[in-house]
């Protein structure tokens, strides 16, 4: 395989990590942009044979000669904006630098804004935005494809995060509420697991296969409580979906709180389809790439490390594991746990109570580097 030079941005978050990981791996060169030096994430792709890390800011007049230097002989390039300053700015930003250095094969994670399908539905703001991108970077006619992110398995914790909060219960068990009908169907992925992979297949296909094409990154298709059922065989512990209004327990920004409004009503109340009526999935995704790790895999892995990383403890109450549940996965069946001894040991010390949850007095998790920040919110949406 030849070696690729490729620009990357934002490159701490969930999705282009996980690409920067696979291409180190087989032996690609990564020139890829970072807020900061410093955090686990930051350390981690430091430490990653062929990248090079580039820090800077995307804001300010700093913005043309870091990109310059960004995309100075790269081949082909990942973008995948956020929300921190003008994200639209910087899209087009970003797009016009690949342009000048001439990038053979652009990907952009784009989102699409449902006010264009006609049917009175409101836009997500931070979806739309990266629309906006993906419409200008089309304009300019460089070869480029659209990756469109299903619903990050790794968006469920404890915490009090809004919308997807698996809240732990006295009991052991846990509740998901969220505005999204029972029964409608939603996109997942597993963000750190799958993205890369199915990127790497992408830019070796090549853009005379992808070129203006969008991608539904997306391996699972289920409706809520399909996936409250794949989570409680996973995490071994009856999972409850209520549909209800998204639940704001912390601050939050204003342009995401807006975004969590919009949500409610055109996801939830009008119950327009995530991606639009015109994207389906997981065909296309799992196609790419077939390896995928789905929910049920993630919540029994994953997600009780995720949690102990971020100083909860509630695996450790013994609580582990039940029999029973749905087979067919259409609902979940609450039945008794069996005690099953925890397998981590309790490292105590620095421990609160907040919302009936024990969690570490630093509270900032550490699965997300950008942690319980101003601007923060978690995954994709």
């Amino acid at each position: 395989m030849p070696t690729k030079l490729i620009a990357t941005i934002n490159s701490t978050g969930r999705q282009t990590a996980s690409f920067i990981r696979v291409a180190s791996a087989v032996g690609w060169h990564v020139r890829a942009q970072v807020r900061a030096n410093e955090g686990i994430v930051a350390e981690e792709l430091a430490s990653l044979p062929n990248v090079e890390l580039i820090e800077g800011d995307l804001t300010g007049p700093g913005l043309k000669p870091l990109l310059s230097r960004l995309f100075a002989g790269a081949r082909i390039a990942f973008i995948n904006t956020t929300h921190w300053g003008d994200e639209v700015a910087i899209g087009k930003a970003c797009a016009d630098a690949a342009k000048k250095a001439g990038v053979a094969h652009y990907v952009y994670s784009s989102m699409p804004d449902h006010s264009v399908f006609g049917q009175d539905w409101r836009a997500l703001p931070l979806w739309s935005s990266k629309f906006a991108i993906e419409n200008y970077v089309r304009q300019l006619g460089i070869p480029a494809t659209f990756i469109y992110t299903g619903i990050y398995n790794n968006n469920f914790t404890s915490l009090p995060y809004p919308l997807f909060q698996m809240e732990l219960q006295h009991d052991g068990s846990f509740v998901w509420q969220a505005p999204f009908h029972p029964n409608d169907p939603l996109p997942w992925l597993d963000a750190e697991h799958d993205v890369g992979p199915a990127l790497l297949q992408i830019f070796k296909m090549g853009p005379s296969h992808w070129k203006g094409q969008r991608v539904t990154m997306a391996f699972e298709r289920l409706t809520p409580l399909q996936a409250c059922a794949r989570f409680s065989r996973g995490v071994g512990r009856p999972v409850r979906y209520v549909h209800g209004e998204i639940d704001i327990k912390v601050s939050l920004p204003s342009g995401y709180r807006e975004q969590l409004a919009i949500l409610q009503e055109t996801l939830g109340d009008k119950r327009a389809p995530y991606f639009g009526p015109e994207l389906e999935y997981p065909r296309e995704a799992r196609g790419i790439w077939e390896g995928y790790r789905g929910l049920e895999e993630y919540a029994r892995e994953i997600f009780p490390d995720e949690e102990y990383a971020n100083g909860l403890r509630w695996m450790e109450d013994g609580r582990n594991g039940f029999e029973g549940g749905d087979a067919d996965g259409d609902g979940v069946e609450s039945v008794g746990m069996a005690s099953v001894p925890g397998s981590r040991p309790i490292t105590p010390g620095g421990i609160s109570q907040a919302n009936g949850l024990q969690i570490t007095s630093a509270y900032t998790p550490k699965s997300h580097p950008e942690g319980m920040g101003s601007d923060f919110f978690v995954g994709s949406v």
